[in-house]
């Protein structure tokens, strides 16, 4: 777990730490099986009552890796944790299946973990970086974070955890997609994305504070106040609109490859390399 710290700050809270600064938290397929692996041993340990998601160095996360070399082939390295299967497989069935795998699986997946989540914030979290905040259940932002989902301008729908009508409402959503645009953390606060702004220096403190709080709580209470709310949200649809997405997405990835022979406009991806 050389990409993600585990660590143990105060009685009853589990802290992960994202630990690839030098690449911003790109998330490569091994930060993400590692990040999984932090989450199950967080949410086995009876002494853990909630967990803080944070990140090492400047920005939180800058999204998926579109670096990293041979995706499919990583996944040899890992024992799959959901029921996609084919990654082997040539063309849009393999490359569904992974992302299947390690985007909307694992993001599905730690949104259901049945302790309290907190994502603590801090600089930039762009279009991946998203599908990590998005599932945890409170988030606390230092005044320099920023919220970017540039997804659009790659040719593609949306990133593969589709929850941005639930975490703003559906006319930001289309506001923040159709511009590739970002949200300032205050900007955040205000539509009902983030819990709490706080300066940057007291970042890992607020959110430790508040863990604390919450870790008073008898934790059975927690665990059923946390499905009755994820219950009232799945019961609006959101399940049936994630997959519809996510299918969308998929769609979007064949037909960049068939016009463009890459899964994401090719003027982007100059734009990343350069940069």
């Amino acid at each position: 777990m050389s990409t993600v710290r585990y660590e143990t700050p105060l009685p009853k809270i589990a802290r992960i730490v994202l630990d690839r600064a030098e690449r911003r938290n790109a998330q490569d397929t091994e930060l993400l099986y590692a990040l999984n692996d932090a989450f199950d041993r967080a949410a086995h340990d009876e002494d853990v009552a909630v967990i803080v998601l944070a990140a090492e160095g400047p920005h939180f996360s800058s999204g998926h890796d579109l670096r990293e070399e041979n995706a499919l082939a990583a996944l040899h390295d890992h024992r799959t944790v959901g029921t996609a299967t084919g990654f082997t497989r040539e063309g849009a069935e393999g490359l569904m299946a992974r992302e299947e795998e390690v985007f909307l699986g694992f993001s599905e997946r730690w949104r259901n973990i049945p302790k309290p989540t907190i994502a603590e914030v801090q600089g930039k979290v762009i279009s991946g970086g998203l599908m990590l905040v998005w599932p945890c259940d409170l988030i606390v932002a230092a005044e320099d974070a920023e919220f970017i989902d540039n997804v659009v301008a790659m040719g593609v729908n949306a990133v593969e955890f589709f929850n941005h009508p639930y975490e703003f409402g559906v006319r930001k959503a289309k506001e923040l997609l159709f511009t590739s645009g970002a949200l300032t953390a205050r900007e955040a606060e205000r539509i009902g994305m983030v819990n709490r702004v706080v300066p940057r220096d007291r970042l890992t403190e607020a959110t430790l504070e508040l863990a604390a709080r919450i870790a008073e709580q008898p934790p059975f209470a927690l665990k059923l106040a946390k499905q009755s709310v994820n219950a009232a949200q799945d019961a609006q649809g959101r399940p049936d609109a994630m997959r519809n997405a996510f299918a969308l997405h998929q769609l979007a990835h064949s037909h960049n490859a068939q016009v463009h022979g890459v899964i994401v406009e090719p003027g982007f991806l100059r734009r990343f390399s350069r940069g």
